[in-house]
């Protein structure tokens, strides 16, 4: 495009220096764009300073809020509208029009756009992974993350993955084209993340199981959006029997997912271990009362464990 593109794009980054380039390219005729960084280790902020994005160290506090929702409040965006833009997400020129389109209806406060998720350098179109609907373009004033009580649960990372956005003025759009979700890291990393991913699905399950207030989120409904739906139908999932037999059976047998080959099997089988991982954190879950990895500390396991000693005896003069 000859002119720039009035939207400010976030980037939440960690040692992304694989993933930036092609990343940064696809967003080149935005007018500004941010990376928020934490602290990487690798050539990431080079690289960032190399395609002129303006790049802000986030540290996180442990807690709340997470790298999107402190981006939020804090970045000096110069635009009205924000996409959001993982590391491992591109941009297309069709869907830089559809945007450019968008952000001229006044009536709206965002918009959804699907994803094209690639596995094994191929698109999983099947399985349920497509459509794949994110709310990620919005006027930044308008839109935060939902917060789903997770803060509790250690190795989850600073940033939002799977909370969704949620817009308090204006209707809310679909885009028609779709971006492309393609991580240029190994199956090492893809484990590595859904190890962290686990963690943080073990406490949403936890929630749900347990009754905590969802006030706040996108809420859950069988006849609200595709998100809501999604929801709903976690609130469901969340109570079944050998989720991990189901979730493989789900995906390769009833959604398809045989169709996209090899690489829809993969997939599969790794999403029936990332299922198992989850109910095994969740059951940790609610044997310690809601929290992960609870244990006595070692020295006083210790002290616990050893006879008293006896007191000295008194020296007779």
């Amino acid at each position: 495009m000859s002119s720039k593109i009035p939207v400010s794009v976030l980037i939440p980054a960690k040692n992304e220096e694989d993933n930036l380039p092609a990343c940064l390219e696809s967003v080149a005729c935005a007018d500004e764009i941010f990376v928020v960084d934490s602290q990487s280790s690798d050539r990431s902020v080079d690289i960032c300073e190399q395609y002129g994005a303006q790049v802000v160290q986030f540290h996180f506090n442990g807690s709340w809020p997470k790298k999107k929702n402190w981006s939020l409040e804090n970045l000096p965006f110069k635009n009205d509208w924000v996409l959001i833009v993982d590391c491992d997400e591109r941009i297309t020129p069709e869907l830089w029009e559809d945007i450019a389109q968008g952000i001229q209806a006044s009536d709206h406060g965002g918009y959804y756009i699907n994803r094209r998720v690639f596995f094994l350098g191929k698109w999983i179109r099947y399985g349920g992974k497509y459509p794949d609907w994110n709310l990620r373009l919005f006027r930044h004033a308008q839109g935060r993350y939902e917060n789903l009580k997770t803060e509790g649960i250690r190795n989850t990372g600073d940033n939002e993955v799977h909370e969704h956005v949620v817009i308090s003025e204006g209707k809310v759009g679909y885009l028609k084209n779709d971006m492309l979700h393609e991580d240029f890291k190994d199956l090492f990393h893809w484990l590595e993340r859904h190890n962290r991913y686990s963690n943080w699905e073990a406490r949403v399950h936890y929630n749900l199981l347990t009754g905590m207030a969802d006030d706040g989120t996108i809420g859950a409904s069988l006849f609200g959006d595709a998100v809501q739906r999604k929801r709903f139908l976690k609130k469901i999932w969340v109570r079944l029997p050998f989720k991990p037999f189901l979730r493989f059976v789900l995906f390769y047998f009833i959604q398809l997912g045989f169709l996209d080959g090899y690489a829809g099997y993969t997939y599969g089988r790794l999403l029936s271990q990332y299922e198992y991982q989850i109910g095994v954190k969740l059951y940790e879950l609610r044997q310690f009362g809601g929290r992960l990895n609870v244990s006595k500390p070692a020295a006083e396991s210790i002290k616990s464990a050893a006879p008293e000693a006896a007191a000295p005896a008194k020296v007779q003069g």
